[in-house]
């Protein structure tokens, strides 16, 4: 699994908007400026992230973004899995609808399960307050 530079430029938009809005709207050409991404691919997170109820947006001399609740209340997982889709390692996971041919003989299912279960609870205990407050790692 790879998260795309929508998922990680989400995931920026989001801390920004964490750290910098103090509950006023905050312009994306700021967000940009300070994020090094384009206002173009902004605003396609932008109207992705509104249209789900994670962003409210203004219009306007004064407009812009902000989070349409705390950051406590978003976790890693929600942001991800809305911009990346299902975040399961193995096409026979994504849809539960439609299984795999092979799912009565796969000897590795359950270890693909498994991991899928790794992945799911480490995303969703990590919440965009976390981010906000975890130190960068400088290598």
């Amino acid at each position: 699994m790879k998260i795309s530079t929508r998922g990680r430029y989400a995931l920026r938009f989001m801390i920004d908007l964490a750290m910098h809005s103090e509950n006023q709207y905050i312009a994306l050409k700021d967000i940009s400026a300070r994020q090094e991404i384009s206002v173009k691919y902004l605003e396609q997170i932008a109207s992705l992230l509104s249209k789900h109820g994670l962003l409210m947006s203004i219009r306007g001399q004064q407009g812009g973004y902000k989070l349409s609740r705390s950051p406590a209340k978003y976790s890693v997982g929600e942001i991800l899995r809305l911009t990346e889709g299902p975040l399961a390692p193995v096409a026979c996971l994504e849809n539960p609808d439609m299984p795999c041919e092979r799912l009565a003989v796969c000897k590795t299912l359950p270890f693909w399960r498994g991991l899928y279960k790794v992945i799911e609870e480490y995303v969703d205990n990590y919440t965009l307050e976390d981010l906000v407050n975890q130190e960068p790692v400088v290598e």
